[in-house]
């Protein structure tokens, strides 16, 4: 079995508690099932600007370039100089962040499983600013290439899932005509050659509504850069908080995982943080790996990750923004007993 090498970025705030915890997990599985995984820490983030001047240091760019994935936690104020030249420079295209209701936790509905499919590298996200006279332009790029990648990907999930076998394309075609226009377009030619799987088409308000409404309707959610940062978290909501959010940056051939939330400096070093975004975007990592060809090992230590954050779940041992009053690293090792004792 080929070995993974993650660099681990802890981050700001709540960041370093919350990987502390992901990390005694992941060595749980890591033991059980006999996986061929090392661990790198590496700096980047506000506390790394105040020390080294530089919020993503060349020596971390490095160390990423020679892993196969990173495993991040979020960054403070600085948390664009981060993300976004990762998600550039490593051209991780594809953000994906799923929904699903779990067992203990309040949800309209407990069938709720969707993901969203958000493009990650265009859409104003991309920067382009400047300022002229008494006014400020920001450009909002959208090519028919990057449109394409991510359809194509949001199909390839929807067949993967074999759920409800639907995309949904979000857009706001009416109004932003060439842009959302260009997306939209890509999505329906992209559909083409899918023809099992069902394309609907929503703008970005309705979505939001409906996502309110009726959120069991969705699979697979597709859409452009901005619009997936804002129903991302709105769907996160659905399901128990950013506490329980995690994401994938997915590209052809490197990714990064993260927890969709902010570092939260107001509760950081307080033990009082939910480490479960994390650890479920740890799963997702296994996921991945087990995917590029890691073999079923990776699959079944995801599994075991998610099964025994669902016991845990289950007991009411959880942190107080779902009503406990377990510490992060509490709750962490919660789930390694589990995993230890399945």
């Amino acid at each position: 079995m080929r070995e993974r090498r993650v660099a681990v970025i802890p981050g700001d705030g709540i960041g370093p508690e919350q990987t502390e915890a992901t990390l005694r997990v992941l060595e749980a599985v890591r033991e059980k099932f006999r996986l061929g995984l090392t661990f790198t820490k590496v700096d980047a983030g506000d506390e790394c600007f105040r020390k080294r001047g530089a919020a993503l240091p060349n020596e971390t760019l490095e160390a990423v370039k020679n892993s196969d994935a990173v495993l991040k936690g979020p960054v403070g104020e600085m948390a664009r100089d981060v993300i976004i030249p990762l998600r550039q420079n490593f051209r991780l295209y594809a953000n994906i962040r799923p929904a699903k209701a779990y067992p203990g936790i309040e949800s309209p509905r407990p069938d709720i499983d969707f993901v969203i499919v958000r493009e990650n590298t265009e859409d104003v996200y991309r920067g382009i600013e400047f300022e002229l006279d008494e006014a400020a332009i920001a450009i909002r790029l959208i090519t028919a290439a990057g449109s394409r990648n991510i359809a194509e990907y949001a199909f390839k999930l929807a067949k993967l899932r074999n759920k409800r076998r639907k995309v949904t394309a979000v857009h706001k075609a009416n109004v932003m005509r060439k842009t959302d226009g260009l997306f939209r377009r890509m999505c329906q030619e992209t559909s083409r050659n899918y023809p099992e799987i069902e394309l609907n088409e929503m703008y970005v308000d309705a979505a939001a509504m409906n996502l309110i409404r009726a959120p069991n309707d969705f699979d697979v959610v597709v859409t452009t850069n901005m619009f997936g940062d804002i129903l991302s978290d709105e769907a996160a909501q659905l399901v128990g908080g950013l506490g329980l959010a995690p994401s994938a940056n997915i590209g052809n051939d490197f990714a990064l995982f993260e927890p969709v939330h902010g570092s939260a400096p107001d509760i950081a070093g307080k033990q009082l943080a939910n480490p479960c975004s994390m650890i479920l975007s740890s799963k997702m990592m296994l996921e991945y790996f087990g995917d590029k060809g890691g073999g079923k090992e990776w699959i079944s230590a995801a599994n075991a990750i998610e099964e025994a954050f669902i016991d845990t779940l289950k007991s009411g041992f959880t942190t107080p923004d779902l009503g406990g009053k377990a510490k992060t690293i509490e709750v962490g090792d919660a789930i390694v007993n589990r995993i230890r004792e399945a």
